[in-house]
Order: C-alpha cells, then sequence, then structure tokens
C-alpha cells in the first residue's frame, strides 16, 4: 500500500466521536425534556428546558461523553461486586433524575427482595451518593473547595425526591418504589479524576434547609415568564466553559454584535451601566495587583522551608534541575564536517541597530494584523 493509499484510507476512516455523539443524542437523559435535577446549573439555562425551548447551538460533548463512560463502568462494577443501587429514578411533578447510588441502612435493606440486598454491609444511614468526574485542571480546587453550589443544588433535588416521594415506580425498581419515602440522612460526593483515576469523598449530614433552597430555586425558574427573566448564573462565552458548551448559548448570548466583539456587551444597556463596569474594572485591577502582592511575598518568606504538610495546605517543590541550551557553535561545526550549508537568516535585531547608529531611517510596512484593543482607565476629575 502506497503512502497516499494509506492517507486516503485515514482520511476515510470514520470517526470514533461521530458515533459516540450520535449514541449520546439517543440516551434517555438526552431524549428527556423533563427538567432534570443536572439541569439545574443555570437559571437561565433550566429556564430555557421549562419552557421548551429548541437547543441554538450544537456543542462538543466529547468531555461529557468521556465523563459518561468512566461513571458508568465505575458504578456497574459497583453494582456487580457489592450489590449497590446505583442509576436509579427519582420524579415529581416539577423535577426528575437519576441518583447515582444510593445506600440503604439496616432496616430498609432488610425490606428489599433478598436477591437485590448490597452484598457488602448496609450503611448505619440511608445515604445519598454523587459521582462526579473532574480533570487534573480542576483538582486542586476539587480538593480544597468540594462540591461547587450547582453541584450541591442537584444532589439535594436528588435526595429530596427521595424523601418526598421516593423513587420513581418505573420498570426495574418497582420493588424500590414501594419502599415509599426515606430518611435521607447523609450526602456523600465522590470525586474520580479522569486523567489518573485519583479518589477524592467529601461526606456530610443531609441538610433540610439546603433541600428547601434547592426547591425554591426550581420553584423561581418555573415561575418565570419567559427564560430571559432568568438569571445568567455564568460569565458567558469565552470565560466559562459551562456557556461555551451550552446547548442555549446563542439563544441567551445573542451573536457578537459588530462581529467579532465580545457578546458580552449585551450587558452595556445605558452610561449607569458603563460606570458600574469601569468601577468593577479598577476594583478588580486592585484586587489583582494586592493578590500579585501578597503573592510574591509569600513566595520568597517560603524559599527556604522544607517540603511538608502545614496545616490545611501540603508544600511541594518542583525543578531546579539542569538547564539544557542549544549549543550553536557544535552545530556550526557539524554542519561543515558534514558538508551542510550553514543557514544564514538576517538578524532583524541587529540590522534595526546598525541603521539606527548610522542615523538611518528603519524602512516598515504595514502587517496584515492590527496592535490588540487597549484600554485605558483613570481618575476623571470634573
Amino acid at each position: 500500500m502506497t503512502a497516499q493509499s494509506v492517507e486516503t484510507a485515514v482520511e476515510t476512516t470514520p470517526s470514533l466521536w461521530t458515533a459516540a455523539h450520535d449514541v449520546d443524542a439517543r440516551r434517555p437523559r438526552s431524549l428527556q425534556r423533563q427538567l432534570g435535577a443536572s439541569d439545574t446549573v443555570c437559571e437561565r439555562r433550566a429556564a430555557y428546558i421549562v419552557a421548551g425551548t429548541a437547543p441554538s447551538d450544537e456543542t462538543d460533548k466529547r468531555a461529557a461523553i468521556l465523563g459518561t463512560y468512566i461513571h458508568e463502568g465505575l458504578l456497574g462494577a459497583a453494582r456487580t461486586e457489592y450489590g449497590w443501587l446505583v442509576e436509579r429514578a427519582v420524579a415529581d411533578d416539577t423535577i426528575k433524575g437519576h441518583i447515582d447510588a444510593v445506600q440503604l441502612d439496616e432496616a430498609t435493606a432488610a425490606r428489599v427482595p433478598a436477591r437485590h440486598r448490597p452484598k457488602i454491609a448496609a450503611a448505619g444511614v440511608v445515604t445519598v451518593e454523587d459521582v462526579k468526574t473532574k480533570s487534573t485542571f480542576l483538582w486542586d480546587k476539587v480538593r480544597r473547595y468540594g462540591p461547587t453550589a450547582a453541584e450541591l443544588r442537584q444532589v439535594y433535588l436528588y435526595a429530596d425526591l427521595l424523601r418526598t416521594v421516593g423513587f420513581e415506580d418505573v420498570r426495574g425498581q418497582r420493588y424500590l418504589a414501594k419502599l415509599g419515602p426515606l430518611e435521607v440522612a447523609r450526602i456523600r460526593f465522590r470525586f474520580v479524576n479522569r486523567d489518573n483515576g485519583e479518589e477524592h469523598i467529601q461526606e456530610f449530614d443531609f441538610d433540610p434547609m439546603e433541600a428547601t433552597r434547592a426547591r425554591w430555586w426550581v420553584q423561581r425558574v418555573r415561575e418565570l415568564n419567559s427564560p430571559e427573566e432568568g438569571r445568567r448564573d455564568f460569565d458567558g462565552p469565552g470565560l466559562d466553559a459551562i456557556c461555551d458548551h451550552c446547548p442555549f448559548m446563542t439563544a441567551c448570548w445573542g451573536l457578537p454584535n459588530p462581529p467579532g466583539t465580545p457578546v458580552q456587551t449585551v450587558l452595556i444597556h445605558d452610561d449607569a451601566d458603563r460606570i458600574q463596569t469601569l468601577a468593577d474594572y479598577v476594583r478588580g485591577h486592585e484586587l489583582e495587583t494586592e493578590g500579585k502582592r501578597i503573592k510574591n511575598l509569600a513566595r520568597k518568606k517560603i524559599d527556604t522551608s522544607p517540603a511538608g504538610v502545614y496545616g490545611a495546605n501540603e508544600l511541594g517543590w518542583g525543578g531546579g534541575n539542569s538547564k539544557w541550551d542549544v549549543d550553536v557553535e557544535a552545530m556550526v561545526d557539524l554542519h561543515e564536517d558534514a558538508k551542510i550549508p550553514v543557514p544564514m537568516v538576517p538578524d532583524e535585531k541587529r540590522m534595526v541597530e546598525n541603521l539606527k547608529a548610522a542615523g538611518l531611517a528603519v524602512p516598515e510596512k504595514r502587517s496584515a494584523q492590527n496592535t490588540p484593543k487597549a484600554i485605558s482607565v483613570r481618575p476623571y476629575k470634573a
């Protein structure tokens, strides 16, 4: 087979991602039209779903699909090896969802048919678990701060559905629906690093007030007269990945006007908005400057401290290794020995210096690119 025929074969080979996206589009969750607990990440996005708005954007779901595969594989293994109750449906008239895992207390587990009981000891209390896959990029943030507000809202909606109506009465889990409402007492987040498999668990008592807040959040969305009345909970395309991959991105933010400008310009309506935005810019600059000063001082102070755990933080050191630079003289010798012409690239910087030293004008030509648009904000005195 020639190189050309190999290249042609590669070009005509169908992408696995095309198949993955097509399969994902047929998943029950993708076809679901009722608001799901996992849709409560943003108020306006949830409002579009409640209103039945058709998605305005086709988004790249590769990261989400990978997370789903890892998610299903791990939970499937837990179901096979431990007998866990995984991917169990809960729903009422306003919202529905699938709980990743439910750990039953001993008394409740005894009410389940013997063939469906966990293979490992039941939990001390009914526990709702949510599994989240994260990239290494977000891992330190996860370990330091735990779940986001949206992730907490999602799991509290699951738990509250289980507490108020129990498992949904659908095929495959009717024996669980017969249990009725369950007294959920614990919430568990299990974070899995999708890059290296590291696992981080955070667990805490169920808080009825948090469940009530989550319910209020959904109720507010349902009371909106139109999706546009909903709050944008993120900063928009180019600033938040949630917006970049939202199926309602264009419906929410519109198209750049004029083309090439940030869509966030739609947030400016009058001079009052400009006054507040410039005040935000100055405040952000001041916080950035002060934060950099604090960070630089701390870095100097800690420079000779040994690695180790100090309170809530672990100190580690990297680098300090020898650097290697290209040996230009040795390369010239090798070129000459091998009878390879030595490249003679004009030294632009040196040529400019020579012309200026000789009192000659440095010739210039218009570039195809423009300089970046620069902002200038300074105090104004009337």
